[in-house]
C-alpha cells in the first residue's frame, strides 16, 4: 500500500494520502513478530513488563514501515528535488497510553520537506491542553488552506 501512494504522488493522481497500520480498537496481531497477541489487548498491560516490550516491538514495526515509506519518497524524483522534499507528513497515534487510553500528550513526528520551510531536527512540546486540531490548522495554514478554525482549536502553534 505505501508503494501505491508514492506512485499516486508521483503521477499526480492525487497529492493527499492516508495509511493506517491498524486501528486502535483493532484486534491485529503480529506473528511476524513472533507472538500471536493482538495489539490491543497488549496495550492493556497494566505494567506487565513482557506486554509492554511487544507493544514497543509492535511500535518499531510501525515506524520501520514509516521509514521505508519516507525512503521511497527520498528516492523519487520531482522537479529538481524528490517527492519527499515536497511533501508534508505527520506520523502519530491517537493515544500516548493505550493502557490508560490517554489521548492527551500525543507523540507526533512530522517530516516537512525542504519545499515546506517548516525546520526539522527539533522537539517541539505544547503547553498542557493545547487541542490537537491547533497542530492540524497550523499545517494547513502552512500548505495554504487558510481557516479560522479546524474542529476544537484555539489557534495556531509555532513551528
Amino acid at each position: 500500500m505505501l508503494d501505491l501512494q508514492v506512485l499516486a504522488f508521483q503521477g499526480d493522481i492525487t497529492r493527499v494520502g492516508t495509511f493506517m497500520v491498524g486501528h486502535e480498537m483493532g484486534g491485529r496481531a503480529y506473528p511476524e513478530l513472533g507472538f500471536g497477541d493482538q495489539h490491543h489487548s497488549l496495550t492493556h498491560h497494566q505494567g506487565d513488563k513482557a506486554k509492554i516490550a511487544k507493544v514497543i516491538q509492535i511500535n518499531i514495526f510501525h515506524a520501520q514501515l514509516y521509514r521505508y515509506f519516507l525512503e521511497k519518497m527520498r528516492s523519487t524524483p520531482d522537479g529538481d528535488g524528490s517527492l519527499l522534499d515536497r511533501s508534508l507528513l505527520v506520523y502519530g497515534s491517537p493515544l500516548s497510553d493505550g493502557n490508560m487510553h490517554l489521548y492527551k500528550d500525543l507523540p507526533v513526528l512530522l517530516v516537512a520537506g525542504a519545499a515546506t520551510s517548516i525546520a526539522g531536527n527539533r522537539h517541539l512540546r505544547f503547553a498542557g491542553e493545547t487541542p490537537m486540531a491547533n497542530f492540524y490548522l497550523t499545517l494547513l495554514d502552512r500548505m495554504g488552506v487558510t481557516l479560522e478554525r479546524f474542529g476544537d482549536s484555539t489557534g495556531g502553534v509555532s513551528l
